[in-house]
């Protein structure tokens, strides 16, 4: 677990402004600096209330020795330093340990609960809109509960954003039936059931390039310091959505 109001000092900051100018100028030489304006406007940003954003990932999986999703959030973690009270956590590949560990962990009171996940095949990082109340084998993941759940976040304006700094993104409207699409609808389901505050989404991650390259395989994949920033601009987005 991390904890940070404005940075995260377990893992050292540096200057998120300057950071970022160098990331994309250094992977993304066709990248302009002016492309992240918005962003870089988000972070002068001053709020009166501190924003609580629960950011959570998986463990790596099956024949994964790194998860796309859990190495997004660790870099995101060494530099950003926006007006947030960050907590983040990496859950089991495992439904019944990693609700349990949810269902805990809304118990803080979050305004945003952001769940991660890796997506081999992804080209662009996918902000998912709905949660289905379906595992991989037809059955419910909770009986007698709501069939789905949509989010009410911005999730168009957020992905925007994320594209207008250069980095491919889009909404979805399935997150599959596995665990992502299970953590998604459980952070609705709990923040439903006992009445929080918590608005929760999930974002699908392409793979990191050196998991593609371990793999010696012509998969698609994206820079962990691009998806990280995608992650920093959609919690700026959400800040600002609330405020």
């Amino acid at each position: 677990m991390i904890r940070g109001r404005f940075r995260v000092s377990d893992f050292g900051t540096v200057n998120s402004e300057l950071y970022l100018r160098g990331l994309f100028q250094h992977f993304e030489p066709g990248f302009q600096v002016q492309n992240i304006a918005p962003l870089l406007s988000h972070f002068r940003r001053t709020t009166q209330h501190v924003t609580k954003v629960l950011l959570t990932a998986f463990e790596p999986y099956d024949r994964w020795p790194d998860n796309s999703s859990w190495m997004s959030l660790m870099e995101l973690t060494h530099w950003y330093d926006g007006p947030v009270e960050l907590v983040t956590r990496r859950y089991p590949v495992n439904l019944l340990k990693m609700s349990e560990r949810l269902r805990a962990d809304l118990q803080a009171g979050y305004d945003f609960a952001i769940h991660c996940g890796q997506a081999p095949g992804s080209t662009q990082m996918r902000l998912e809109n709905v949660g289905l109340n379906l595992r991989t084998d037809g059955a419910e993941i909770l009986p007698d509960a709501p069939a789905a759940y949509r989010s009410k976040l911005p999730l168009a304006i957020s992905a925007q954003k994320i594209r207008d700094a250069g980095i491919p993104a889009a909404v979805s409207h399935h997150a599959g039936t596995y665990l992502c699409n299970a953590a998604l609808y459980l952070s609705h389901h709990y923040s439903a059931a006992f009445s929080m505050r918590t608005q929760s989404l999930f974002v699908h991650v392409p793979l990191a390039p050196s998991q593609v390259a371990r793999e010696n395989s012509d998969a698609p994949s994206m820079s962990v310091p691009m998806t990280s920033a995608a992650l920093a601009i959609l919690i700026q987005s959400l800040v600002a959505s609330a405020t």
